[in-house]
């Protein structure tokens, strides 16, 4: 049974040693016996082989073991002491008065014993080598008590935790781990971390940045989202393995995918009105020309009227088309006219500029295109055209500019617009990124700079603000830099379908 007292650090300080002492000459157990208690111990005594294993398995804090015995050899019994899970931690110190040659105690060595003293033993080499037994158990039972309270631990916690060595084999790990991989404690301890991290998340690359630097990043796997944080495990500049950390995330991502679904369709509902004003300007106009049409005996003159019309509802078509980009939804990323992009989007918006009166002074540069998901990068210029012009005075302006940049050396397109509002307090600019916040009350979710922030990210670019508040230059400056470069599952310009490339606006454009 195993000794209450490692389970218990307090009681193995209080009580006192308790020392098994195996000897069949009685002289040398009266003496040995005295010696050690008269230096605090407390001293069991047996005589045999076999009745020392029995009474080993109390868990004595030290064994001192004749070599020669009357049954078993003293060898013997301390090897099966060690073998023995029950008592392989208790310290066995081995004596001898016949067996004094380098030889003997090699084999005693060798054998499992911790020490090895030959008579005559001299009372203070026998304390002192007892007192060292005894120390190193205790150091023993520490260490293993830590281990015990590190596995308890890490196995509380939700994530998914595994320590490495240099070599990238598990040291550790915790029983959430063991339970995502899929395998047993037995078959991930000591075996190729790399291969077992592949299999949970289907790459493990990252783990070559941990030898210079922390890792951070979201990675998904089949239907899962993890967050992964990977760090070396240093001692000064010595590098002995990594640390890694896996957070599901997968709710996570799927509310925010709902909340991005829902803060498209407050968008759309937010243009509602713009469309309609929009549609029915066209719709207006077609209505007379028909009545014209109808009432005119001049064939020339209703051929005016029906061309008239037909440029009308083409009006109507392209204004639709604007509307409805906003829920197309590509799997794959295609190439995108970004100028175009912009153009489009900001033609949205022509009835509340004329309404605030507000003048856009938006240059075009060489031509631009970028590979991303149409829907969504609508849904950034969106978002940040309208906020925009919310913040706008009447009779304000807009500055527009799309140009070449570069970010951490990636070549890509910068997109900026500046408006002339009140610009945003010190002290609200670092949650103007959050989501639900929003200085709009009851007119804003406070998801629309989150969510254009998220899908720039997720297009592996950058999104950036400034803004002042000083009387003699007000205004915000929002900055989206895209890169140029196609993802990994952008679809090649052969295997696109026509239809996916956007029509320039410019005709929107100019009206507004």
């Amino acid at each position: 049974m195993p000794d209450r007292r490692e389970s218990d650090p307090e009681m193995t300080e209080r009580q006192t040693s308790r020392v098994l002492l195996v000897d069949d000459t009685e002289q040398n157990r009266y003496v040995l016996s005295r010696i050690l208690a008269r230096a605090g111990l407390e001293v069991e005594q047996c005589t045999t082989g076999k009745e020392a294993l029995e009474r080993v398995r109390s868990c004595p804090d030290l064994v001192i073991l004749d070599v020669k015995l009357p049954d078993l050899s003293g060898y013997e019994v301390c090897r099966r002491i060690k073998a023995d899970p029950v008592t392989r931690s208790v310290p066995v110190l081995q004596i001898s008065a016949s067996f004094v040659s380098n030889e003997s105690k090699v084999q005693a060595l060798e054998g499992g014993a911790d020490g090895y003293l030959t008579h005559p033993i001299d009372a203070t080499v026998l304390v002192a080598t007892v007192k060292s037994l005894l120390r190193l158990k205790q150091a023993e039972l520490i260490s293993r008590q830590s281990a015990q309270q590190w596995q308890s631990t890490v196995d509380a916690l939700p994530e998914y935790l595994v320590l490495l060595d240099t070599e990238n084999k598990v040291v550790r790990c915790n029983r959430a781990f063991v339970e995502l991989s899929g395998k047993t404690f037995s078959d991930v301890i000591g075996h190729d971390g790399v291969a077992i991290l592949a299999h949970v998340l289907g790459s493990a690359d990252f783990l070559t940045h941990t030898e210079t630097s922390r890792y951070v990043a979201e990675q998904q796997h089949g239907q899962h989202w993890f967050l992964v944080t990977a760090d070396a495990v240093m001692t000064g500049e010595q590098r002995f393995g990594s640390i890694v950390v896996l957070t599901n995330i997968t709710e996570r991502k799927l509310a925010e995918e709902t909340l991005r679904h829902t803060e498209k369709l407050a968008a759309t509902g937010r243009l509602a009105q713009t469309i309609a004003h929009e549609i029915n300007n066209p719709l207006e106009a077609l209505t007379n020309l028909i009545y014209l049409s109808l009432h005119t005996d001049d064939q020339g003159q209703v051929q005016d009227f029906l061309k008239q019309a037909t440029r009308e509802l083409d009006r109507v078509a392209k204004i639709t088309k604007q509307i409805l980009s906003f829920h197309r939804e590509t799997k794959i990323a295609v190439e995108l006219d970004f100028q175009d992009m912009v153009q489009s989007v900001l033609a949205l918006y022509v009835v509340q500029m004329e309404t605030k009166h507000i003048a856009v002074d938006f240059k075009k540069g060489p031509a631009f295109c970028i590979h991303g998901f149409p829907g969504e990068l609508r849904q950034v210029f969106a978002n940040l055209i309208g906020n925009a012009i919310d913040a706008s005075p009447d009779h304000g302006s807009l500055c527009l500019r799309i140009r070449k940049g570069t970010s951490h050396g990636v070549p890509g397109v910068v997109f900026t617009i500046h408006d002339e509002g009140p610009g945003i307090p010190k002290e609200l600019r670092n949650r103007v990124l959050e989501p639900f916040f929003t200085t709009k009350e009851l007119k804003g979710t406070g998801l629309g700079l989150w969510l254009a922030n998220s899908l720039v990210i997720k297009h592996r670019g950058s999104l950036r603000f400034r803004s002042r508040r000083a009387s003699g230059g007000r205004g915000t400056c929002f900055r989206v830099f895209l890169p140029i470069g196609a993802p990994a599952n952008f679809k090649s310009k052969a295997e696109k379908e026509k239809p996916q490339k956007e029509k320039p606006t410019q005709e929107l454009i100019k009206e507004a």
